[in-house]
């Protein structure tokens, strides 16, 4: 490929002329570009929450319901994204974070609402947990029953959490007690106690 004619004398500059069609193509190619980035981006359509019945409280972290699917009357397993609970082994913890999600759900149907990510490496359905406009998952936070933690690719509500968590922490509230604080994470629990 020819050299263009350097415009400093006595120099050398190696730039090579590119022919014609590639550089209209090139053009093109970049004006096409240009074209579909600047058009206007629709937004996701978001799922519309879910309204089931809770059948069983399993823990502070998940749930089993009726009417998440076509079936009405197929129980699944339900996850809330976002948080972790003490085990259920991890005393008084894992027995007050359940009770208090019970409490927090009672007879009323919840709503749940989903993000990202539909399902857990275990087959449970990730999902918020609403009622009556309270956030489930950020109230158990808050009160000091379970930990907030980050998992990829869910992060609709993590301000939220994070928020929740360190007035939690501030406060002192149930696991953050000075008094009485869990010393290990539900995870660290977890993978001592397999």
């Amino acid at each position: 490929m020819p050299h263009a004619p350097c415009p400093l004398p006595n120099a050398h500059c190696p730039m090579p002329i590119a022919p014609k069609s590639i550089m209209t193509k090139t053009l093109i190619l970049l004006c096409l570009l240009l074209l579909v980035a600047c058009q206007p981006h629709k937004p996701l359509e978001e799922a519309k929450p879910v309204q089931v019945k809770v059948s069983q409280v399993v823990s502070g972290q998940s749930i089993k319901v009726l009417g998440i699917s076509d079936q009405p009357t197929v129980m699944s397993q339900v996850r809330l994204i976002s948080i972790d609970a003490p085990d259920l082994q991890q005393r008084p913890w894992g027995d007050e974070a359940k009770e208090r999600l019970e409490a927090l759900i009672g007879d009323q149907p919840v709503n749940l609402e989903f993000d990202v990510e539909a399902k857990d490496q275990f087959g449970r359905t990730l999902a918020y947990v609403w009622k009556e406009g309270v956030l489930l998952n950020e109230q158990l936070v808050k009160e000091g029953y379970a930990l907030f933690v980050a998992r990829s690719p869910n992060h609709k509500y993590d301000l939220r959490l994070e928020r929740a968590q360190q007035w939690a922490r501030l406060m002192g509230q149930g696991i953050w007690n000075r008094e009485k604080p869990m010393r290990l994470t539900p995870t660290e629990f977890r993978s001592q106690n397999r």
